[in-house]
């Protein structure tokens, strides 16, 4: 496994740990949570950026998630897909580093490993509809 899909999905741990605690900064948690989910120094950095940027934006975030996931009230939402939606929109959007492709791509795969049957289908039909419309109002 990639550096970068690690550094996802112990980013996606960390959201969902804060997202259970009804917690907003992730600041305090940070120390207990690497000692109890050691990695490398690039993973780490990775996998916090992601967390703080997801974190940081998640209100504009929710709201796209709200738009797009028609049907779909995000407290109803499974938590573990609500946190790969959140990281990955982040991704999209805030880091242009990352091609769109790679990002859904990795989301797919972090959700057929840790959400339900029905999780990878649903994440991808969400963050391609976020795609298409970022890209058409930016155009």
């Amino acid at each position: 496994m990639g550096k970068r899909r690690k550094a996802r999905e112990v980013a996606l741990q960390f959201l969902y740990q804060l997202d259970q605690h009804g917690a907003e900064d992730p600041t305090p948690h940070g120390d207990e949570f690497w000692a109890r989910h050691p990695v490398d120094p690039d993973t780490q950095a990775f996998a916090d950026a992601l967390v703080r940027g997801a974190k940081q934006q998640q209100p504009k975030i929710d709201q796209l998630l709200a738009q797009y996931a028609e049907h779909w009230d995000l407290d109803r939402m499974a938590v573990v897909d609500r946190n790969i939606l959140r990281m990955a929109a982040y991704e999209l959007l805030w880091a242009p580093d990352v091609p769109p492709k790679a990002v859904i791509n990795e989301a797919i795969e972090i959700a057929k490993k840790f959400g339900t049957t029905e999780s990878s289908r649903f994440i991808n039909g969400v963050l391609d509809r976020i795609l298409r419309e970022q890209r058409a109002t930016s155009a």
